[in-house]
């Protein structure tokens, strides 16, 4: 990142960045994150573990103390820091000198997550959704009495509950819908308890919770929308390609190829090797590669364990067929696509998908300015620009 204020790490200080726009929802606090950023070596992923980890800690221990005395309200938002703090320690175990601690560091952040929406003022329960052999895990959120517009939102390939409080759900909550999150397959739970793997079919885990959802009486089912930040930028238009009781969909960003975040910045001959299926040779390569560059090695293990596989030339192979290019004609929902200055990972992709969107009547791709402060992946900076844009949509599209 060009204009890195902490870190010359750019995985650092993407998250970092993420960490301070959280604060406005309560998951972090400008000063904590400040501090702990100050603590940490550039690049050493033990460093950012062990410091994220002692806050997230602090905030822990402080919640329970203020929980033993009474303190509902402060036990509630120390929790949800502790939550998103420890949820960002944990996004690079891997990488530490002891990536064994994994489960369970994802177990301690999800605990003090759940206590949290224990203490939560406003209804939310916890829901198990029947899918195949195996329940989704997610809450739902009230936004008030009565039979109301419902708003399923969708994670990325890495976040976790905690960070979706800050991408929408409580700007959606506020505005009176319902919400529901999810782990779906190769995301929290569904993956680190369940073992499930990401699947290019979303339909399969969206259609699902549609039929979960239609049958309560507190959910208004001609108005159901579906969202999705990050990789869910593929996950929610492909659903909704065979899935036609959605109302409307957003994106943060559009992906019409996931594969091509992976795949643009390899050398031909190693594309060669892929093309001719020498998948053995490949991952030999990038092996080697890896020996001399933890950094890659780092960003490897992380994207390939909701696969489920060591091999990066198999999941590359099948990231290929992970595109929405022969279904997005077939989408009619009103679909919110945003494009963010200095997209990362699918520069192009929000113009190529609003392209493709042939037999959507009601259609925008919104941009977001480095002048606004909402530039990078999913403007991690600028929340609730980014929901009041989003929800302002949103509300005029269910009334019209």
């Amino acid at each position: 990142m060009a204009d890195a204020r902490f870190f010359t790490d750019t995985g650092f200080e993407f998250a970092t960045l993420i960490a301070i726009g959280a604060a406005p929802y309560g998951l972090s606090e400008a000063g904590e994150v400040l501090s702990t950023a100050a603590r940490i070596s550039d690049g050493d992923a033990d460093s950012w573990f062990d410091e994220w980890t002692a806050t997230g800690g602090r905030c822990l221990d402080q919640a329970g103390e203020c929980e033993a005395a009474g303190h509902v309200v402060s036990a509630k938002w120390l929790y949800l820091r502790a939550s998103f703090y420890l949820g960002t320690a944990f996004f690079y175990v891997l990488a530490t000198r002891d990536p064994s601690r994994e489960l369970q560091a994802w177990r301690r952040h999800r605990a003090a997550f759940a206590r949290a929406m224990d203490l939560w003022e406003t209804p939310v329960q916890a829901v198990e959704i029947p899918y195949e052999d195996t329940p989704l895990q997610g809450y739902f959120f009230s936004g008030g009495d009565g039979s109301r517009p419902l708003l399923i939102a969708t994670n990325g390939s890495d976040g976790t509950m905690a960070d979706m409080l800050g991408a929408g759900v409580l700007d959606a909550v506020d505005r009176g819908y319902h919400v529901l999150i999810y782990d779906g397959p190769g995301q929290g739970a569904a993956l680190y308890e369940d073992g499930l793997p990401f699947r290019h079919d979303w339909e399969k885990v969206v259609t699902p919770i549609v039929d979960w959802a239609a049958p309560r009486a507190d959910v208004d089912v001609d108005h159901i929308a579906l969202c999705g930040w990050s990789q869910a930028g593929y996950w929610v238009p492909r659903a909704a390609a065979f899935e036609p009781r959605l109302a409307a969909i957003m994106v943060d960003p559009g992906v019409v190829s996931v594969g091509e975040s992976w795949t643009r910045h390899l050398p031909p001959p190693l594309l060669q090797l892929l093309d001719a299926g020498k998948m053995e040779e490949f991952d030999a390569y990038m092996a080697e590669g890896m020996k001399e560059n933890p950094g890659i090695a780092l960003e490897a293990a992380k994207r390939l364990e909701p696969y489920r596989t060591d091999s990066l030339a198999e999941v590359l192979i099948e990231l290929r067929t992970w595109d929405l290019t022969d279904v997005a004609g077939r989408i009619t929902a009103p679909t919110w696509i945003s494009s963010p200055d200095d997209e990362q990972f699918w520069p192009g992709q929000s113009q190529r998908l609003f392209d493709l969107l042939t037999g959507v009547a009601r259609k925008v791709l919104v941009p977001f300015t480095a002048e606004d402060g909402a530039n990078w992946h999913c403007e991690p900076m600028a929340p609730r620009i980014r929901a009041q844009r989003m929800f302002d949509w949103l509300d005029e599209t269910l009334a019209a």
